[in-house]
C-alpha cells in the first residue's frame, strides 16, 4: 500500500488516500469496508460526519487553503 496522502480540497473536504484508520474520540475504529480513499467533512454540514456527503457544494462552503511551512513546534517542558 502506498504512503498515506492527505489533500485539502478547496471549498470541499479533506481527502485521505492510502493505508489509514479513522477512530472516534473513544478510540473505536470506524468500519471503512476496505476503502483506501475517503473524504472527511470540514464544512460541518454533512449528515454523515465525520465523512463528507457533498453538502459543502449545496451550502456554498468556501475555504481555500494553500500549502505553507509551519513554524517549528514549541518545546515541551
Amino acid at each position: 500500500m502506498p504512503a498515506t496522502k492527505v489533500t485539502v480540497i478547496n471549498n470541499g473536504p479533506i481527502r485521505i488516500e492510502g493505508d489509514f484508520s479513522v477512530q472516534d474520540a473513544e478510540g473505536k475504529d470506524f468500519g471503512l469496508a476496505g476503502r483506501t480513499v475517503i473524504s472527511l467533512c470540514r464544512c460541518g454540514f454533512s449528515s454523515n460526519k465525520p465523512f463528507c456527503d457533498g453538502q459543502h457544494g449545496v451550502k456554498g462552503f468556501e475555504s481555500a487553503c494553500q500549502a505553507r511551512d509551519l513554524p517549528p513546534p514549541k518545546p515541551k517542558f
